[in-house]
């Protein structure tokens, strides 16, 4: 006799999706493309996700926060088991585009879609939208952003660095 898994991909995946980012809490760590796998073995779940940034501080309370969700979504005890590589490299290109507004309110300006080149055109405030901004620090709060200064609205503003 054949059992069920005590949950399914699509519910794990769902359950990530409510883990925000400590860091940036407008964002979970799914719409930041951060979930690289996700294997269903017989009652046991095993997740693996990229971190932003190898240093990253947060990323035991990210663990334990999956963990949470996951057993939340079965419903029932089960074995879950997260964890972080390296193999494949984390990158900006990950964030989901339909997250970036959510960045944008929270005053955060998304990362470009494409790498920008030396000297590139500047990043667009999330504030106001100019395009009227400098880079005052390439290294902001969290290594995966930086701090511009928008001189149309006179606000500083974080950027998620291209990566």
């Amino acid at each position: 006799m054949v059992t069920e898994p005590a949950v399914r991909p699509d519910q794990v995946l769902h359950a990530l999706g409510q883990v925000m980012d400590p860091e940036m809490p407008a964002v979970s760590i799914a719409d930041l493309g951060m979930v690289h796998a996700v294997r269903i073995e017989g009652a046991a779940v095993r997740v693996t996700l990229l971190p932003t940034f190898v240093g990253c501080p947060a990323l035991e309370l990210i663990r334990q926060r999956a963990v949470h969700q996951i057993q939340q979504a079965a419903g029932t005890p089960i074995e879950v088991d997260v964890e972080f590589s390296t193999a494949v490299p984390w990158t900006s290109g990950r964030i989901a585009p339909e997250c970036h507004g959510a960045l944008r309110t929270r005053g955060i300006a998304p990362p470009s879609l494409t790498p920008p080149a030396r000297g590139a055109e500047p990043i667009p405030c999330p504030w106001c939208g100019s395009l009227g901004t400098r880079l005052e620090s390439w290294f902001g709060p969290t290594a995966c952003r930086a701090i511009y200064y928008c001189r149309a609205c006179r606000n500083p503003f974080e950027a998620i660095k291209f990566a």
